[in-house]
């Protein structure tokens, strides 16, 4: 895949970019960062980003929970093993000492932090990034206010401590105020009071509270809505205590530009659908095509970040609507449904996944009886039968339950795909006009130069490569599985056709008979045609070829 070529501008641009300060890294020097979600997908690629672009920083310290019997330690250097931070080590290799664990966990009261440790955060702390959330839709009612809600009053309450603290950025959603079509950059007031039911989460029981999940919820699609909404609340109420700042981040999908084009660690959102109908596993999707929902690289998120980072530490503003950030980008650049659909069908050929199942296909139906339909003849059906052939074949089906994984993310997918919101942004295309050259070069927060099906075919290899574990290499043979899986395709829906066709004409109803008949009579007419011999057609003819047919 050959790399886009460098314009005439943008090559002077990069040009008169050597000369100039960027005044994002000078702003980090010597401070130390305490990141919560450090460990998470925006949070990993924050942590190098500072880490690359800012060599003098003075201290990164992370808050790492223990997992699965690993030591915060362990855990943080296993994320260091990974390949987003492999040009970081190439470059910089003693930049990692700068980066500390502490163990602690969200969820806990007061963060599990141990004595020595908090004050050990408290003493020198100048900026906190929270990014620490349940991204889960479905999570228990308890555990999403636990993590999202109680959690971000909990580092408020240790920002309180913190003498040198000069930033707090809050990292929530834009997709936490529903019942705004328009979301603008301020602060709205939470669905509930947080407090109240933090407290009843607290003293409820998991079971109870999850049997008022709804009750609680009101209009409120999903736990993970509320709490973030809540979250906002608490949030706003420090705004006169700590200089805390909103983001609110839309969708947010793999790296565009650095350090990895197309880099992601997981498949949530679009990039999960795009490699499920890759591997022919979803046929069908409930969505109007006409709509559009908005993304945002996680690299172009992170830029915004450290770019709002800057500009409120060196103006510190007090006016809640100036703390307040959405970090979105359809106002400017809309791609519909339809187009990502199209763009996603075209590379999925170029670049097929290995493996699959069936041949990448589908469409995208307006209406919800018919997408039921074809989830259970395209879903369910070719899921029983293969889990069966698996299962003769001595191994463990899996199909069914991949469906059942993918039909509860429609649940969560319909919602957003069939309503439509509005972002402002103002603040955010503000920031772009305080850049100069080479911030502009090194915190691209710009979208207008993306070109999705170079970014889309990036996403695919990145995600064969980090996700899936399907090496360039693999690429001829899934090829040739993609060519043999078209002619199945195409000869199962000729077969099918063919019977259900055979199927209507030999079981129709009298009503039909006259249809059968005429075209029977048709058939012998061009048969006559064609063979140069003449048919008598006679009634007994007409009912022996009605009876053939």
């Amino acid at each position: 895949m050959a790399p886009v070529a460098e314009t005439p501008d943008s090559m002077l641009r990069a040009d008169r970019a050597k000369g100039m300060t960027n005044r994002v890294e000078e702003m980090f020097v010597g401070r130390t960062v305490f990141v919560t979600g450090g460990t998470g997908f925006m949070g990993k690629v924050l942590v190098e980003k500072i880490l690359r672009m800012c060599p003098r920083v003075g201290q990164v310290i992370l808050l790492v929970r223990p997992k699965k019997g690993k030591q915060p330690q362990t855990r943080m250097s296993e994320i260091f093993n990974s390949s987003l931070f492999d040009r970081l080590k190439s470059e910089q290799p003693e930049i990692m000492k700068r980066v500390k664990a502490v163990m602690g966990d969200v969820q806990a009261e007061d963060l599990g932090l141990s004595a020595d440790d908090r004050a050990r955060v408290t003493a020198d702390t100048s900026i906190v990034y929270h990014c620490a959330a349940t991204i889960r839709f479905d999570a228990p009612l308890k555990q999403a206010v636990m993590l999202n809600t109680r959690g971000t009053r909990s580092v408020l309450q240790l920002a309180m401590e913190m003498p040198k603290l000069e930033a707090f950025i809050h990292v929530s959603t834009a997709y936490c105020h529903l019942e705004q079509k328009i979301l603008f950059e301020k602060p709205y007031p939470p669905p509930a009071d947080p407090h109240k039911i933090i407290k009843c989460m607290e003293l409820l029981e998991d079971n109870i509270a999850e049997s008022m999940t709804k009750t609680i919820l009101g209009t409120l699609p999903n736990t993970y809505a509320f709490t973030k909404a809540l979250s906002e609340g608490i949030v706003v109420e420090y705004m006169d205590k700590l200089p805390v700042v909103i983001l609110r981040p839309s969708i947010v999908i793999p790296i565009w530009k650095e350090p990895i084009p197309g880099w992601t660690d997981n498949l949530n959102g679009p990039m999960g659908l795009l490699i499920g109908a890759g591997k022919g596993v979803i046929r069908t999707m409930y969505c109007d095509s006409r709509g559009h929902a908005d993304f945002i690289p996680v690299d172009v998120a992170v830029n915004a970040t450290l770019m709002i980072t800057w500009d409120f530490v060196t103006k510190k503003p007090k006016d809640p609507e100036k703390r307040v950030y959405n970090l979105t980008s359809s106002s400017e650049h809309k791609v519909s449904w339809e187009a990502i659909l199209d763009i996603g069908r075209a590379v999925s050929k170029k670049i097929p996944l290995n493996g699959i199942v069936w041949y990448p296909g589908g469409s995208m139906k307006r209406s919800k009886v018919l997408h039921l339909i074809c989830v259970f003849l395209f879903h369910t059906i070719p899921a029983y039968f293969l889990d069966a052939i698996i299962f003769l074949s001595g191994n463990k089906p899996v199909l069914r339950r991949v469906q059942a994984r993918i039909t509860k993310g429609f649940e969560v997918f319909e919602y957003y795909a069939n309503r439509q919101w509005e972002f402002n942004n103002d603040n955010l295309v503000g920031l772009r006009q305080l850049q100069n050259e080479r911030e502009y070069e090194e915190l691209l927060i710009d979208g207008k130069s993306l070109e999705l099906y170079d970014y889309f075919e990036k996403c695919t290899l990145a995600a064969r490569l980090y996700l899936l574990g399907e090496t360039l290499d693999t690429l001829p043979a899934a090829r040739r599985h993609l060519k043999v899986m078209y002619w199945v395709d195409r000869i199962t829906k000729v077969v099918l056709m063919g019977l259900l066709v055979w199927f209507f004409f030999s079981v129709a109803p009298p009503p039909f008979s006259t249809i059968r008949e005429a075209i029977g009579r048709l058939s012998l007419e061009l048969f006559s045609v064609f063979s140069g011999t003449a048919i008598p057609l006679s009634d007994s003819s007409q009912g022996t070829a009605s009876a053939s047919l």
